[in-house]
């Protein structure tokens, strides 16, 4: 049987993303999210994993969006103490990766605190992907004993296997173009047994709004995730499962 996992990054970046990645669980076909432990909607989010208990919830680790949760640290935090932007790990850059561990330590005690316990690991932005991060990120995935998100190249890849860490056999970035029929489907497990589709479902609040640059596109996604005919062509297939990370 052919694995399909379906997730949503940003679970508590605010109040309208949380709903519209519930909905997208309830009345859709999303199966897994990964939750911010630094951002605005983190306590709603926390409260909505508990009562949706079917939702996988892994930690999206933060290294580019809001305040970081330690204030100790000098190399990933501008002048004004929030995350640097994204666009500075995009090209060569110096930062303390002990600051990048216990940060991201720190976010997962800080999800661990709420009594939840996390499916897997992955990072917003995909920062877990650049410079060094990703022995950083493969680190903490080993003492926590947790899967991770396969989208850090061929030979990092090997290195899981290596450590004996958990992942799918792929990653798909475009739920559009991934999940859009029996057609879509066949193409994305042509080669593969288990592959994790990611998505940004949402709805639209001032808090998105005001400090994301990825926005009406979310609610799109929404649409996608619980449109009927895209869930009757996902659940009626006899090859496909929609699991979590736990089933992995």
């Amino acid at each position: 049987m052919k694995k399909l996992i379906i997730n949503a990054d940003d679970f508590g970046y605010s109040r309208g993303v949380n709903f519209g990645i519930i909905d997208s669980h309830q009345l859709g076909v999303l199966t897994s999210t990964t939750f911010m432990s630094n951002m605005p909607g983190t306590v709603q989010a926390a409260e909505l994993a508990k009562q949706f208990p079917t939702l996988g919830v892994g930690v999206h680790l933060v290294l580019t969006c809001g305040r970081p949760l330690l204030n100790t640290h000098r190399t990933i935090v501008d002048v004004n103490g929030n995350f640097r932007n994204l666009s500075f790990y995009k090209g060569a850059f110096t930062v303390d990766y002990d600051e990048v561990y216990i940060e991201w330590k720190a976010q997962i005690e800080k999800f661990l605190s709420f009594g939840l316990e996390p499916t897997h690991l992955d990072s917003h932005h995909h920062t877990n992907s650049f410079g060094d991060i990703p022995e950083v990120f493969l680190s903490l995935a080993k003492e926590y004993g947790l899967p991770v998100r396969n989208n850090m190249g061929e030979t990092i890849y090997n290195k899981l296997t290596l450590n004996n860490i958990k992942t799918t056999d792929s990653f798909s970035y475009l739920i559009e173009t991934a999940l859009k029929d029996n057609e879509a489907l066949d193409k994305l497990f042509e080669n593969h047994n288990s592959v994790e589709v990611m998505a940004h479902p949402a709805y639209l609040d001032k808090e998105l709004l005001s400090s994301s640059t990825f926005t009406y596109p979310r609610v799109d996604e929404v649409e996608f995730l619980t449109n009927q005919d895209i869930v009757n062509c996902i659940r009626s297939r006899k090859d496909i499962q929609l699991v979590t990370y736990k089933e992995i």
